[in-house]
């Protein structure tokens, strides 16, 4: 296997409707082993997960990993809160620039990069109602022209 294969397990889809993302970090994820497991299985939800920067240290939370069925009593509580390995100079910028008005951490995907598990966090900035219009109706305009591509190069 490659070192940098890269294996999505967990996509977080109303991340990019809710929010537009502006910066995107990768970072490492403090596990137990079965937690680990269960990743490698792909049984990892970020949906409703959201990261929080305290006292230094950056945290997930919300992120469901189930419990790995030969863990027995190795398994953690799926929805612990994990805490996000980043470089100190990176959380102390995203720290100053998440206490700004509406700017809020997002976890965007969990990932295998080789051995490794990694989570992309995103600085991201609510969307408005309207916004969010423009984006569905964008959607529907470019699902309706390729079927109309579709259907005439039959």
């Amino acid at each position: 296997m490659a070192k940098d294969a890269f294996k999505l397990v967990a996509n977080n889809k109303k991340a990019y409707h809710e929010y537009f993302l502006e910066e995107k970090y990768e970072c490492g994820v403090e596990l137990n082993g079965t937690e680990v497991k269960s990743i490698r299985m792909g049984k990892c939800s970020i949906k409703e997960a959201f990261v929080r920067i305290e006292k230094g240290e950056v945290y997930v939370y919300g992120m469901h990993i189930s419990p790995y069925e030969k863990g027995n009593i190795f398994n953690k509580d799926p929805l612990r809160p994990k805490k996000l390995l980043m470089h100190k100079s990176e959380i102390r910028k995203l720290e100053s620039k998440s206490a700004e008005q509406g700017y809020t951490l997002v976890p965007v995907e969990v990932y295998l990069k080789g051995s490794l598990v990694k989570v992309q966090i995103a600085l991201a900035k609510g969307k408005k109602l309207y916004d969010k219009r423009q984006d569905i109706a964008k959607k529907d305009m470019r699902r309706e022209a390729e079927r109309e591509f579709k259907i005439r190069n039959l």
